[in-house]
């Protein structure tokens, strides 16, 4: 099994590039992602993503914080067109699980990426609501997890385990801060990661000998004292 790469960026100008690479096979995107990449309309933005982003799958993201907000983003970013996963944090602000939400739209067939998941017992939660047959990508937070002191390896194990039953649960390796996480999420069995731009440049160069690398850093160091005029 080879994990897919998805791009994690708003940029229209990036997602056209990078949907031209036959490495990448979806995006991901976020309220953040979107600001960054200059979006007044939230809406309207999402319409000229999908005009460079014909084929491959794509999750925008709801922003809501109650059932009825949410569910209605929902039904309108699923409206725009038929790649589109609709990206859902499993629980509010307030820390409710979004069960009744997830669960209401995967019946109504609609494509969903659950986000801000951390462990093995939140995709538990997930499962229990889906149906074998809607698609559904369970996206665990890794990079954050780490950064808190947390080790995400055991809970994306759980993960994977628990979701075999399901053939249409993908899970993705979310929150990425090395390229070294694609070799992880592959040995791992992860479906997908999802990754900025900068980071798949890094895996398409994968591939160095040690020796290689050790010759290449030493040359920068090299370059570097040069430009600095630096004596000793």
């Amino acid at each position: 099994m080879r994990t897919k790469i998805f791009c994690d960026i708003a940029d229209i100008q990036t997602i056209k590039k990078f949907s031209k690479k036959k490495i990448v096979k979806g995006f991901t995107t976020n309220p953040s992602l979107m600001r960054k990449a200059g979006a007044k309309d939230y809406k309207e933005y999402c319409k000229k993503i999908l005009k460079v982003c014909l084929n491959k799958p794509i999750s925008f993201e709801v922003f809501a914080d109650n059932y009825q907000n949410m569910l209605d983003q929902a039904y309108k970013l699923n409206s725009l067109g038929k790649n589109i996963y609709v990206k859902i944090p499993v629980c509010n602000s307030k820390g409710q699980f979004s069960g009744k939400i997830i669960k209401k739209l995967n019946k109504e067939k609609i494509k969903l990426n659950i986000t801000a998941v951390y462990n093995a017992h939140q995709t538990l939660k997930i499962l229990k609501v889906i149906n074998k047959k809607t698609k559904v990508i369970i996206s665990i937070f890794a990079g954050r997890a780490a950064d808190a002191g947390k080790d995400p390896i055991p809970e994306f194990k759980n993960s994977i385990k628990l979701a075999k039953k399901f053939k249409n649960v993908e899970i993705l390796w979310a929150s990425v801060r090395e390229a070294y996480n694609f070799t992880q999420a592959n040995q791992l069995g992860c479906h997908i990661i999802t990754t900025p731009p900068n980071i798949i440049q890094k895996i398409e160069k994968f591939g160095k000998s040690f020796n290689s690398l050790t010759l290449e850093t030493v040359k920068i160091f090299i370059e570097d004292s040069k430009k600095s005029n630096f004596k000793i």
